[in-house]
């Protein structure tokens, strides 16, 4: 009988890889994982129990919340602030950072950012959503409270991130850094299995993830781009397939498992991009180049290097196989774009 490792196994062999830790780490994947089970069984029953739709009420980006999106925040903000070993929490629908300051909180070493649901418009319609998570070292001194500059961090400091995506199977996939592990949930046994060591994104791939509806609205150098993949090429493979699902989760795990190129460009009616940056690019810029591939802004702009001014900063955002991000780099060139 093979022997499977769970991701609590995994997590204590890796221990070295985070000094100091002394087991904290492993207890702040803990609330994740707990809090990732929780949200799997309310998605799993949508539409059984009044969970779907909208919540009546807008986030801070002025963006519609669902009912799945405040349940959770609430169940991530929860579980994290249970186990003592975070300090405060910054998520995508919190107006501003929240402090833990109960118990052993203040003398927590790590502050997480989270996206406690992305893509949960597609609920409704049974389509895949994920939470995506930041985990950052406080820079404040530990036994007093996090301050807005604990989560005001460059993405290069990121001592882990993952995301889950909650589809025809729930799984986490996590990076501290030196590679990424995919886990799926068995919900039969409760636990997260590792199902996919050591992910890699393929030096090329043949699909591109753009919502084309906005293409009056983009840059001259993605407009090219754009149909560059659609032009017939046999040498370079050409014309790519289009897929987009509206979910960033959902559409990087299937450009890290099959190769390809996410897109979310400036636009004339996001010129500043619409993803955020702490809460969305900068975990999934993690994860892409600890998988080999490549996360810009904009041509020669690393994600990673930019250094945040607000909690909810937006980006434009490029993500995925470093050969296609090579390519549209000088398509943006080009014209000059940033």
């Amino acid at each position: 009988m093979e022997i499977i490792k769970t991701l609590g196994e995994f997590i204590i062999d890796r221990q070295a890889e985070y000094p100091g830790a002394t087991g904290e780490l492993s207890a702040l994947f803990a609330s994740i994982r707990f809090a990732s089970k929780v949200v799997h069984r309310e998605i799993n029953k949508a539409g059984l129990a009044d969970i779907t739709g909208a919540a009546g009420e807008e986030n801070v980006q002025g963006e519609q919340q669902q009912k799945l999106d405040v349940y959770a925040n609430e169940k991530f903000k929860t579980a994290l602030a249970a186990r003592g070993v975070v300090c405060g929490l910054a998520s995508e629908e919190e107006e501003d950072f929240v402090r833990f300051e109960e118990g052993k909180n203040l003398d927590g070493k790590y502050v997480v950012l989270i996206d406690p649901l992305d893509g949960s418009s597609n609920i409704d319609v049974n389509v895949s959503v994920g939470t995506i998570f930041s985990i950052y070292r406080r820079i404040s001194p530990v036994g007093t409270p996090v301050t807005e500059a604990d989560f005001l961090q460059k993405g290069i400091n990121q001592i882990a991130a993952g995301y889950i995506i909650y589809g025809s199977s729930t799984m986490m996939v996590y990076s501290a850094g030196k590679d990424v592990n995919g886990f799926t949930y068995d919900p039969t046994l409760g636990v997260f299995c590792l199902s996919h060591p050591n992910m890699k994104f393929p030096h090329n791939g043949s699909m591109y993830s753009i919502n084309e509806g906005n293409y009056i609205h983009f840059p001259d150098g993605v407009k090219k781009y754009i149909k560059y993949c659609q032009e017939e090429d046999e040498a370079t493979k050409r014309p790519y397939t289009s897929r987009y699902i509206g979910s960033l989760v959902s559409d990087f795990h299937r450009n890290l498992i099959k190769g390809g190129i996410y897109l979310y460009p400036t636009s004339s009616r996001y010129p500043s991009g619409k993803l955020r940056l702490l809460y969305e690019c900068n975990p999934m810029a993690f994860l892409a180049e600890a998988a080999g591939g490549r996360a810009i802004s904009g041509p020669g702009q690393r994600i990673l290097e930019i250094d945040p001014v607000e909690l909810h900063q937006r980006t434009p955002f490029f993500v995925g196989s470093p050969a296609m991000i090579e390519t549209i780099e000088k398509f943006m060139s080009e014209f000059g774009e940033i």
